[in-house]
């Protein structure tokens, strides 16, 4: 039996044909699709290595079967960037080394793009340590992630951007 789903991806809309409803977010996204910088850590949602967006909202896409998004808007960390110029919280962690071996990165700025499309990142450390407390780092580089977070925050605070669009003011 065949499965047919219609999504968009970073922008395009893609037709999708699985032959198994089991097959997850994650695992569509990596292994069917190649589009491998979300990662899959604990297979859990334990971790928060593989978060994405979907319809603008923070998915742990290890836990979100594919059939059950037909219509929906994903956003994965390599739909972020426009072209050459990176997405302000790409940019912030640069500035603040948050990241060390980058196994968590992608879903770290997943996790903070939406944090601060949903307006809950504030200008306040603890709030925002809060806000990414479902995203793990093994390296323990959470002093530059909750520097970075509030840097983009503070840049993308002067515009309200929405969460499914490439970085632009809405």
């Amino acid at each position: 039996m065949k499965f047919s789903l219609r999504l968009t991806i970073n922008g395009e809309p893609r037709q999708i044909e699985l032959d198994d409803p089991r097959v997850t977010l994650l695992d569509l996204l990596r292994e069917r699709l190649h589009l491998t910088g979300t990662k899959k850590g604990c297979d859990r949602g334990q971790c928060g290595a593989c978060t994405i967006l979907v319809g603008g909202r923070r998915v742990n896409s290890c836990l979100a079967l594919a059939v059950s998004h037909d219509g929906a808007e994903i956003r994965t960390i390599e739909g972020l960037a426009e072209g050459d110029r990176l997405h302000p919280v790409q940019t912030a962690f640069i500035d603040h080394d948050g990241f060390q071996c980058g196994f968590c990165t992608p879903g770290q700025i997943m996790s903070a793009v939406g944090l601060i499309a949903e307006g809950q990142a504030g200008d306040d450390p603890e709030r925002v340590r809060e806000g990414m407390s479902g995203n793990l780092c093994r390296c323990g580089a959470y002093a530059g992630i909750t520097q970075a977070v509030l840097q983009a925050q503070a840049e993308m605070g002067a515009r309200p951007t929405s969460p499914t669009e490439k970085g632009e003011a809405a």
